[in-house]
């Protein structure tokens, strides 16, 4: 009798490159980890071309009148889609698909679905359609500090904006058939293509119609990304849409169920531009340098929080479906600790090099480098909360997860009002820097409050924290972040200038930040590493690096 070999897998055996090819196929089911590495990479990429835009946009219009007026009119738009959709499309989404996926009725769920979008598009066109009258009332009121050339360009703007809304909802239902699906590469992709059409727009148009380009170039990446990618692959899933109005459809009812909370809230996540916003209004191009300090310290939150996020709502919905209740706690609390350490890391490193990062990717054109500075200091500010933005972003998913809209929406727009004063006294005694201390206290205050309600209902404990790694890499982060700021922004001078670079402002920025990169990763990592810290050691596993 011959012996039998024994056999590998096609997965198996397949090559590294083919397994690389496997995983990037846009039906490609994913695991929690393997999503959450193709949404970190996405994020990432698509936070550098969201800088790339950002930078485009400071280069044309420094924080001048015309880059104050852009960045504004963002506003309502976000409004709308906040109160009318709940600012979650996906989220209840994946909630109520997975629970059509879980019992056998996919068909149901997408006829729900269906009637969903049919009824949303009307109610969220008719929004939109007041939303163009009523524009410069919104403007004249959100933004009393700008003067009447500036309003009137904010108002034209935002009614170019506002379509925008309409792709991006449909993207999100569409988008959440893929996630139910554990079909990550599409939302990995969308981002690119919406960032990518403000850029266009401008390349194209900017010389013709000004900064109108880059607000047209916005929706048109609005349609071909969010909305136009994940229509053609959640029909290549089996997905049809049809226009169908049923006001007594079980799927349309329990949407309103969770999305009426959100939509009736207030959370300080969202709200937190909004009240800046309007203060800022008040000091000229403080507008624009918060958003562009926002947008770079929102560059790592997407990566750490967002994208985990993302990746980890399909299966926490599954793991509380299953009513797999000890594993569901476990897994967001596990969750939360890494997001919170990395957030802490990142932080130290980005405090201490914030002003070269600042002054690399921003300045130049009409963008000052009295303009870097500023933007700079809010920046770092903003930098001390990065752990917990990220924190808050994997409790807030875990309430959605459950089908709880309610506790979050109520304990969000109780932090809200509370938060009210704390913005006012805190401009009105410091200037626009109040306003970034404001925001951090704020977010601790939202973090707090959606954890404790966690513990307190028993969904996932604050004892399953792990405490002794938040406190290793806490000191990591305090010793490699102050070690690396001594080192560069003291004794980096005297280097610079015997060196001749202090008239090669960018090549003295690169240096800076890879020496200091280096600096910051050797101390941190020899901290981590003397303290017992895991992470180093899972990160390497993690990576395939060990």
């Amino acid at each position: 009798m011959e012996e039998s070999l024994p056999t590998q897998s096609p997965a198996a055996s397949a090559s590294p490159m083919a397994r690389m090819m496997r995983v990037l196929r846009p039906s490609h089911a994913h695991s929690a980890f393997s999503a959450t590495v193709v949404l970190m990479v996405s994020v990432f990429l698509s936070r550098i071309i969201g800088l790339v835009r950002v930078k485009y946009i400071a280069w044309l219009f420094g924080s001048g009148m015309q880059a104050d007026a852009l960045n504004a009119a963002f506003v309502l738009p976000d409004m709308i889609s906040y109160f009318l959709v709940g600012g979650a499309a996906s989220i209840t989404f994946v909630t109520i698909l997975t629970r059509y996926r879980e019992t056998g009725r996919e068909k149901e769920g997408e006829r729900s679905l269906s009637v969903i979008l049919t009824t949303m598009y009307l109610v969220l066109g008719g929004a939109l359609l007041l939303a163009e009258i009523f524009a410069p009332l919104f403007v004249s009121l959100q933004f009393n500090g700008f003067d009447a050339e500036k309003a009137a360009l904010c108002v034209k703007l935002t009614r170019i904006l506002l379509p925008a809304q309409l792709f991006f909802f449909a993207g999100g239902v569409f988008g959440a058939v893929l996630l139910v699906r554990k079909q990550f590469n599409v939302q990995a992709v969308s981002p690119l293509i919406y960032n990518l059409g403000t850029i266009v727009g401008g390349v194209l148009l900017v010389k013709q119609i000004g900064v109108s380009s880059l607000a047209i170039g916005t929706v048109a990446g609005a349609f071909f990304g969010p909305f136009f990618l994940n229509w053609v692959f959640a029909r290549r899933a089996g997905t049809r849409y049809r226009p169908i109005l049923d006001w007594h459809d079980e799927g349309l009812r329990e949407w309103v169920r969770l999305s009426l909370p959100l939509m009736a809230g207030v959370s300080l996540v969202t709200a937190d531009s909004w009240i800046i916003a309007h203060f800022a209004s008040q000091i000229g191009g403080a507008v624009s340098q918060f958003n562009y300090a926002k947008q770079l310290f929102t560059a790592p939150m997407a990566v750490l929080a967002q994208a985990a996020g993302a990746a980890s709502m399909p299966f926490f919905a599954s793991l509380w479906a299953r009513n797999s209740r000890m594993e569901f706690a476990t897994v967001v609390a596990d969750s939360v600790s890494r997001v919170a350490c990395l957030g802490l890391l990142a932080a130290s490193a980005m405090i201490a090099l914030g002003k070269p990062a600042i002054d690399l990717v921003f300045t130049g054109g009409r963008f000052s480098a009295a303009d870097a500075s500023q933007c700079a200091a809010y920046f770092a500010v903003f930098s001390i909360s990065l752990f917990l933005w990220s924190a808050q972003a994997i409790y807030s998913r875990a309430f959605y997860a459950a089908g709880n809209t309610i506790v979050p929406m109520v304990a969000g727009t109780i932090v809200t009002v509370v938060s009210l004063p704390i913005y006012v006294g805190l401009f009105h005694g410091f200037g626009a820097m109040g306003l970034a201390f404001a925001s951090n206290i704020g977010i601790a205050m939202q973090t707090l409050a959606i954890a404790g309600l966690l513990h307190q209902r028993h969904m996932v404990s604050l004892a399953s924290l792990d405490y002794p790694e938040l406190g290793r890499c806490l000191a990591a982060a305090l010793t490699g972040g102050a070690v690396t700021w001594i080192v560069f922004s003291w004794l980096g001078g005297v280097v610079i200038q015997r060196l001749h670079l202090a008239r090669h402002h960018r090549l003295n920025d690169i240096v800076v930040l890879v020496a200091g990169g280096l600096v910051w990763t050797a101390i941190s990592m020899r901290i981590l590493s003397k303290t017992g810290s895991e992470l180093p050691r899972v990160m390497k596993k993690r990576l395939r690096l060990a």
